[in-house]
């Protein structure tokens, strides 16, 4: 795998490919990024970008991680104090998932968000910036609460973010990317470049295989989660034999293979009794789907596989996350 396939793999979105190719042909050093705000314990939809944090890092670029305690705040989730203190928590929660800390900068929003070269900048921005443009850029992160003035300075902050950081690559999932086309298009506005961006997928609900998987409705996995808990909720997963059934429902087992599994371990063993067959063994995602809508894997044996897959990557975060509350 070289490094534009290693950068490029597993997302929905390359912006552009003509740039991203660029930046492949140097990745040393590179700087790129994940803003987060600190409002929760981290779930599958962040560890989704945290994989491919470390695909960036494996390619020899440097990640930056936005805790984004004044976007947090801006977006209603609690007092500074009550915001740096989850900060601290999803910091020590990446690093046990696997982010390199040696190759990984933890930075808070407010160590230079509140900065006045910054506020100047910002307000140039909502000065370039027309209305309607930036609410069009917060409607999916906003998922229709009513608008307030704070929403539409949320997005001129994180385009502004990027130049601020000194960044060579954004990363966010698809529902950032019409944040991340307000930055490529306002940020030359006031005299800055635009970057390119990589957009990861957004996971189907475990549940139902709709809309996103979320940790505020529907069915997803954190690291709070016992063992127990991941092996209820993967046994009760959407799971058809197919990787896209028709319509807008998806296969989230598939998906989690895909996207978390397979670029995490060498290989993935499905364990089976020998009268239904014996072990299986796959070393690529495309195997073990063909052999799910195939009939060979039945769904039940896929689940088992993921669900102890799942909860060996999480079991040092959820160590991790006792030992900080002293549990």
């Amino acid at each position: 795998m070289n490094a534009y396939e290693r950068i490029t793999r597993n997302t929905a979105e390359v912006v552009t490919e003509e740039e991203v190719r660029e930046l492949a042909e140097d990745p040393e050093g590179k700087r790129v990024y994940v803003g987060y705000e600190p409002s929760g314990v981290l779930h599958l939809g962040h560890l989704l970008t945290a994989n491919k944090l470390i695909d960036l890092q494996e390619a020899g670029m440097e990640v930056v991680v936005l805790l984004a305690d004044v976007h947090a705040y801006l977006n209603d989730k609690g007092s500074f104090e009550e915001i740096r203190t989850t900060a601290d928590q999803m910091k020590a929660q990446f690093l046990a998932y696997g982010l390199d800390e040696d190759q990984t900068e933890f930075v808070l929003g407010s160590s230079f968000q509140l900065d006045e070269d910054y506020e100047l900048d910002l307000h140039a921005m909502q000065v370039e910036t027309s209305l309607k443009r930036a609410q069009r850029a917060m409607a999916e992160i906003q998922s229709g609460e009513t608008p307030k003035v704070s929403h539409v300075v949320y997005p001129l902050m994180q385009a502004l973010d990027i130049e601020y950081l000194d960044l060579d690559l954004a990363i966010g999932g698809m529902d950032q990317r019409k944040v991340h086309m307000l930055a490529r298009e306002e940020l030359p506005s006031v005299g800055y470049e635009k970057r390119p961006v990589l957009h990861t997928p957004i996971i189907g609900d475990l549940g139902s295989g709709d809309g996103k998987m979320s940790s505020s409705e529907g069915v997803t996995i954190s690291m709070e989660d016992s063992t127990a808990d991941i092996e209820e909720k993967v046994t009760g997963a959407f799971c058809p034999q197919t990787r896209d059934p028709e319509g807008e429902t998806v296969n989230p087992v598939l998906e989690l293979f895909q996207y978390h599994v397979f670029p995490r371990f060498d290989e993935v063993v499905v364990q089976r009794p020998d009268e239904y067959g014996g072990d299986l063994v796959y070393e690529a995602y495309e195997d073990l789907a063909d052999d799910l809508e195939s009939g060979e894997l039945h769904p039940a044996d896929a689940k088992g596989a993921l669900a102890a897959a799942l909860d060996e990557l999480i079991e040092p975060g959820r160590q991790r996350l006792r030992e900080i509350r002293g549990e």
